[in-house]
């Protein structure tokens, strides 16, 4: 038998193979009553306190996952995007949170805890001068706000 011909042969024999799989021998209609499994509501909600969790834990990959999966399931959440776009900072994945601060002011306008988070990205990527520009948006529009004021303490530090 030639190469060609044991592959034609072998091509009918899967063939052959696949299609008694798809016979019913008793022509029967399977009428088998099954139940549906309840779900958990809003899955994108299970994402979001997954990614949480997470990162709370300091496991920003694990992070990320959840939250990239809870934005596409839910592309309005801002909580989402925030948390990815946390999680990619974390990672170094500058460009990724980019992205995902640009949708984040989408969904949500610039608020002064964004354009916070914003500035302490800038920040972890060495760039002083622009962290510190969204740093004090943020300190104009939202003044004495906790977390802006340490992270203007932070940038102070470095």
């Amino acid at each position: 038998m030639t190469i060609h011909t044991r592959q034609i042969v072998a091509a009918i024999a899967l063939t052959v193979l696949a299609l008694s799989g798809c016979s019913n021998t008793t022509g029967a209609i399977d009428t088998t009553q099954t139940t549906a499994i309840a779900g958990t509501g809003d899955v994108s909600q299970d994402d979001l306190a997954a990614g949480k969790l997470n990162f709370r834990e300091a496991n920003y990959g694990l992070a990320e996952k959840h939250f990239r999966k809870a934005v596409e399931l839910r592309a309005d959440s801002a909580e989402a995007w925030l948390g990815l776009a946390a999680s990619y900072d974390q990672l170094g994945r500058f460009d990724f949170a980019d992205r995902a601060y640009d949708q984040l002011v989408k969904v949500a306008g610039r608020q002064p805890r964004i354009v916070s988070n914003m500035g302490y990205s800038q920040y972890l990527r060495g760039n002083p001068a622009k962290a510190r520009a969204l740093l004090e948006e943020a300190r104009r529009s939202l003044p004495d706000d906790v977390v802006i004021e340490a992270n203007l303490a932070l940038l102070d530090r470095a």
